[in-house]
């Protein structure tokens, strides 16, 4: 069998139904996310059994489903059964998911002693010395808050929020509130008396330097800024 496509497999009511999918898609779905379903399905039969081309009744799937729609029993199939990835895809989606765990980590998190952001590097190294678990199926948002508390037990670590102060010339005013409003949540906003615009905006802690820098870059250093409060 190609590695193009893979086995979606669930068993339900004395039936097994399997049919032929995408895997990069069929990962998606799982992660309640939306695909064009005729991407995602290959061939355009369910299954018994795949592997020997063994179809499913029309009534098992009525009774089960409750429709023939074959596009949506594929999503249902996906979305509450197994994916039968090999070994190579599942390593492959497991560093994927991995990454994307440390990423949104460093990007929601801070020391709580320091109020600083922690480098991805020693949120990888926690991961291994905590031996943390990274489920490639499940949304890498949803893992977050059990990771962190699991990590919490080997480096000092907390998901925070950052309130931030910008105060930008008039020149830069337009490219600065549409920049911001991309990276957290403005909270307040108004027009000072030299005709400069003053932002309070709300962002993932971890994110305060990557501001920073994206303010400085746009206004070439002259953006006045300042951390209000982390936490």
């Amino acid at each position: 069998m190609t590695d193009k496509y893979v086995i979606a497999r669930l068993e339900e009511k004395g039936h097994r139904f399997e049919v032929l999918v995408d895997p990069d898609l069929a990962l998606k779905v799982k992660e309640g996310k939306s695909v064009n379903v005729d991407e995602l399905l290959v061939g355009d039969f369910i299954y018994k059994d795949a592997r020997k081309g063994l179809k499913a009744s029309p009534e098992s799937l009525r009774e089960v489903f409750k429709t023939d729609d074959i596009k949506q029993i594929t999503l249902e199939i996906v979305k509450r059964g197994e994916i039968q990835l090999t070994a190579e895809q599942r390593r492959r989606f497991a560093e994927e998911k991995r990454k994307q765990v440390i990423n949104l980590i460093a990007k929601n998190a801070v020391d709580p002693k320091t109020k600083l952001p922690i480098p991805q590097k020693r949120i990888e190294l926690a991961l291994e010395q905590a031996r943390v678990s990274i489920d490639p199926f499940k949304p890498a948002e949803s893992q977050i808050e059990e990771i962190v508390s699991k990590i919490s037990r080997v480096i000092p670590i907390k998901i925070a929020k950052a309130y931030v102060s910008v105060r930008v010339p008039s020149e830069y005013a337009s490219r600065v509130h549409k920049l911001l409003a991309q990276m957290g949540e403005i909270k307040r906003q108004s027009w000072m008396n030299d005709g400069s615009l003053l932002m309070e905006i709300e962002i993932p802690a971890g994110m305060q330097q990557e501001l920073f820098d994206r303010v400085n870059g746009v206004t070439k250093g002259s953006a006045q800024i300042k951390i209000i409060s982390v936490g």
